[in-house]
């Protein structure tokens, strides 16, 4: 059980440079995708809070959690406000539903697999929002860097809850098959870009 790795030992492999760059030409998708994955991550906080009720430690870590992830959506919201950036309509990416194809039906593993899904995605974040920062303006780079400490946190946290709630080799397993899937999901090619995306294309 290693609830210490480091983001980048938890991790495949690192985001893609063309992700980069697709980034940095289009930071108003990058924002409004940002915006919806805060909420998202708010929702899903609230969502295990309400179907696992009585983990206390889940619930206390996930409802910390969500207003914390709330409060970057509404500051997300006030760069765009700055920006004059209008909220649209953009589809999600399949990040996010491609790892969740590795989640098990049954408890307890349905709950272990959940939770590693949760690891990775923060991880994935805050990997990208190192990532960016270095390329950024100074509002943007202080805001993603600010970000850094928190994502890490919350990494460490779901983490440290999957080996609570699931046997330690089951978890080991499930670990190391949401990876392969992350990895695919990174650094394959998409469509469109996303926060999550992989490869841009054209």
């Amino acid at each position: 059980m290693n609830t210490e790795l480091s983001i980048h030992d938890f991790l495949a492999c690192p985001t893609p440079a063309a992700w980069v760059e697709a980034a940095l030409a289009d930071q108003q998708t990058l924002l409004i995708d940002h915006k919806n994955n805060e909420f998202k991550a708010a929702s899903t906080a609230m969502a295990l809070i309400a179907k696992y009720n009585q983990a206390l430690d889940l619930v206390n870590f996930m409802s910390r959690l969500a207003r914390e992830e709330l409060v970057h959506h509404e500051q997300v919201l006030r760069i765009m406000k700055k920006r004059r950036i209008e909220p649209r309509p953009v589809s999600a990416s399949r990040y996010a539903s491609g790892l969740r194809k590795q989640v098990r039906n049954h408890e307890p593993q349905k709950l272990v697999d959940t939770l590693v899904v949760g690891a990775f995605i923060e991880a994935r974040s805050c990997e990208r929002f190192e990532a960016l920062v270095p390329h950024l303006d100074e509002e943007l780079g202080k805001f993603y860097g600010g970000l850094l400490k928190s994502e890490a946190r919350h990494f460490q946290g779901y983490l440290k809850l999957a080996y609570q709630y699931g046997e330690a080799s089951d978890v080991e397993r499930a670990i190391e098959r949401v990876r392969a899937t992350e990895r695919e999901l990174i650094e394959s090619p998409d469509q469109e870009f996303r926060f999550h995306s992989g490869v841009p294309q054209g």
